[in-house]
């Protein structure tokens, strides 16, 4: 079977065995999109079809966009990497680091060890946390009636560091946080820093933090896997004005869309004749900026929302200044020095420097890394490299 074919049958399969409700995947290489396809529902048992323009909530896919605008302050002269961060919020200029709780169950708060910089926000190495891999923030959300990160709005973003910075790896706020900075240099909120920067000269008209009525109507609903297999629909929120930007996970957008932003990494920052950053400063966000620290793996708090993660079984993950970094080839033909991440609700993206390809792959269905979903996601980059026949 030709490799198209072959998977437009393995998407095709993944919606028909109930896998999933529906799926959008391209891929692409520095001359243009070699793959585009979509099967099944947005709205499962609805009756409207999945269309290569559907809008998805992209959830920490919105992180590589954030990184991409802080590192063309960085390009500017307005940020560093290894330097303190600006002060804009006690929580970045006086950190305080959680060192446990005390016999009335209180917190015991000391402060950081060191300042918080631009690379320990983009690497993760900053030390905030998710409450889905960190219970500790749970317990201390608790104790304190702080609220959650799943919408607890700004607030949420001023938490006591888990760890001091640069210690370990542990995903986070950090890049929430890389966005009120942006919002702050710029003068620009991130809606209008985006748009102005990045996604107009890119012409990703679909990618946005507030979707429009037209776009509102092309989005897919949510989906959460029950114990039985089966999905129940959960329908996306109404379009409404957030607290804030959150340049962690805040945007819409479509796979046409991403898969542009993809292409001008590919073509290190450029796309025909745009320019959004520099090819040295490419190259330098796709290397590894936490030495020898572990990365890539969490266990989850909150089955129903996540799996644990780990993504490369027995593999060295590392983190780059945007995304995850493999130092050894995949199992499906992705190249050592690919970078990687994707959305909590099982939206992903993988971009391999070395065979010139990038690939996404959209659904709307919890908990994230679910073994079915994943398989399709495989069955899906599998395919992509047998096309350019390199698999």
């Amino acid at each position: 079977m030709p490799a198209r074919s072959a998977i437009d049958a393995a998407l095709g399969a993944a919606v028909a065995d109930g896998t999933v409700p529906g799926v959008v995947a391209m891929a692409t290489t520095p001359d243009g999109p070699i793959y585009e396809g979509a099967f099944g529902e947005r709205h499962l048992g609805a009756g409207s079809a999945m269309a290569l323009d559907t809008v998805f909530r992209i959830a920490s896919m919105t992180k590589a966009i954030t990184s991409v605008a802080a590192m063309q302050l960085v390009e500017r002269g307005k940020l560093t990497l290894d330097e303190p961060v600006p002060a804009i919020d006690p929580a970045l200029s006086a950190p305080r680091v959680l060192d446990g709780f005390d016999g009335a169950g209180r917190p015991i708060l000391r402060p950081a060890k060191r300042p918080i910089t631009l690379k320990h926000l983009l690497t993760h190495t900053a030390g905030f946390s998710y409450e889905f891999c960190n219970d500790a923030i749970i317990r201390y959300n608790e104790a304190t009636g702080a609220p959650s990160m799943m919408g607890g709005g700004l607030a949420a973003l001023s938490r006591p560091l888990v760890f001091d910075p640069g210690d370990r790896w542990l995903y986070g706020c950090n890049i929430e946080w890389v966005g009120r900075i942006v919002e702050e240099l710029s003068g620009r909120d991130l809606e209008t820093y985006f748009r102005e920067h990045i996604c107009a000269p890119l012409s990703m008209t679909d990618t946005c933090f507030v979707p429009s009525a037209a776009q509102y109507a092309r989005q897919a609903a949510y989906h959460q896997r029950l114990d039985d297999g089966s999905f129940a629909v959960q329908p996306a929120p109404p379009p409404s004005m957030p607290e804030y930007y959150s340049g962690g996970g805040g945007l819409v957008s479509t796979a046409g869309d991403y898969l542009t932003f993809l292409r001008m990494l590919l073509n290190g920052g450029g796309l025909g004749t745009v320019r959004v950053l520099k090819p040295e400063t490419v190259a330098l966000m796709g290397t590894n900026h936490i030495g020898d620290l572990a990365a890539g793996t969490w266990k989850t708090t909150d089955p129903p929302l996540t799996h644990d993660l780990d993504l490369f079984p027995g593999q060295q993950v590392r983190w780059g200044l945007a995304y995850m970094l493999t130092l050894e080839p995949g199992p499906n033909g992705r190249s050592a020095g690919s970078v990687a991440w994707a959305g909590i609700r099982n939206t992903h993206y993988w971009l391999d420097p070395v065979k010139r390809v990038a690939g996404v792959i959209m659904t709307q269905t919890l908990p994230f890394l679910d073994p079915r979903v994943m398989a399709v996601y495989a069955a899906f980059e599998r395919g992509v490299y047998e096309l350019l026949g390199e698999f």
